[in-house]
């Protein structure tokens, strides 16, 4: 990274980021993924029922205070709400951050059918220039590393694959002046236990950054998006928040460079509640080099999608629900939270 002026404004925007207390909203469902969130409540994915469900996170009165910045679709980066405001500039108004999401998804790695690689360089430059155009301030691309132990899962081929094109990712994005977040996601599906899953995660954070080092991006202008040390959603053994902290803090020092601002974590799969204990006892262990924040989807969205459940006059009851777990993320970020905090 050459331009030292540059360098210094991605810094201060990581920094924003993951500022005490505060954490990322994911609101970046590809329509495939928003159709089906939708599907579970019984509402049709049109244009005008994604603007009014993204909208109603974006318009939570004093939501700026847990949350940083929101990564966007493509589609909603676009959108303006129902009163004329583009969803940015109502962001940019609440002193939040808006990001964008420049991967195309996944398809399947030649030569290894069962994992996957991530598409989206071809053309990111320009994409990349138009959505500074439009406003954006930071990016984000997702890899997944997926395990599977009777398989051999994941290949070393895969894991650095994914490595070197979240590092072109991150290097184009720092050049265009857009803060990368970079989202190297171990998966939670399958049996397997918590000690496969931090195997699994070493080799993936490793090779990601030995690859952004060789691409020459600069750590102090990136933010770090992964997955906790956590066992398979099947298999049964359900790990403490205390055990899961102690994993994954233990893994990060043995890896995360210093000048990293900043590690939001995905929620991947564990409930609202989970999340926020796991987080929230990472940071009773602090402090540490880097910032242990959030970046949820469905860990801040999941009671507001159910509350809202395509109805405009329950607004008012789901923003409520999310400003509530924005707020129980944010004590979590600072190792403030406590459950009975659920209910008070």
């Amino acid at each position: 990274m050459a331009n030292p002026e540059l360098l210094k404004n991605l810094k201060a925007t990581a920094e924003r980021m993951v500022a005490p207390g505060k954490g990322i909203l994911a609101a970046d469902e590809s329509s495939g993924t928003i159709e089906k969130k939708f599907g579970k409540i019984g509402v049709v994915s049109t244009e005008d029922n994604r603007r009014a469900y993204r909208g109603l996170f974006f318009t939570t009165p004093g939501f700026g205070e847990f949350i940083s910045g929101v990564i966007l679709y493509d589609e909603t980066l676009r959108q303006s709400a129902s009163d004329g405001r583009t969803f940015v500039s109502i962001l940019q108004a609440a002193g939040v951050l808006p990001g964008i999401k420049v991967d195309q998804g996944t398809k399947e790695m030649d030569g290894s059918p069962d994992e996957k690689v991530t598409k989206g360089l071809e053309g990111l430059p320009d994409r990349l220039k138009e959505y500074v155009g439009l406003g954006a301030k930071f990016a984000k691309w997702r890899a997944v590393i997926t395990i599977d132990t009777v398989k051999g899962l994941p290949t070393d081929a895969n894991i650095r694959q994914n490595a070197k094109d979240l590092a072109a990712y991150a290097a184009a994005c720092q050049e265009a002046g857009l803060v990368p977040m970079v989202e190297p996601e171990v998966l939670m599906d399958g049996g397997h236990s918590l000690e496969v899953c931090e195997e699994a995660s070493e080799r993936t954070l490793r090779a990601v950054f030995e690859e952004l080092k060789a691409a020459g991006v600069a750590p102090e202008g990136m933010i770090l998006k992964t997955n906790m040390v956590i066992p398979g959603k099947e298999n049964g053994a359900k790990a403490t928040p205390e055990v899961i902290a102690e994993k994954t803090v233990a893994l990060f020092k043995r890896i995360l460079p210093d000048e990293l601002p900043g590690q939001a974590f995905l929620s991947g799969g564990q409930s609202e509640i989970e999340a926020t204990a796991n987080l929230n006892a990472m940071n009773t262990r602090g402090p540490f080099p880097w910032k242990l924040s959030f970046s949820y989807g469905r860990a801040l969205q999941d009671s507001a999608l159910k509350t809202w459940g395509g109805k405009s006059e329950n607004i008012p009851a789901a923003q409520k629900a999310f400003y509530h777990r924005a707020k129980m993320n944010s004590l979590a970020t600072l190792g403030k939270y406590t459950s009975e905090m659920e209910n008070a």
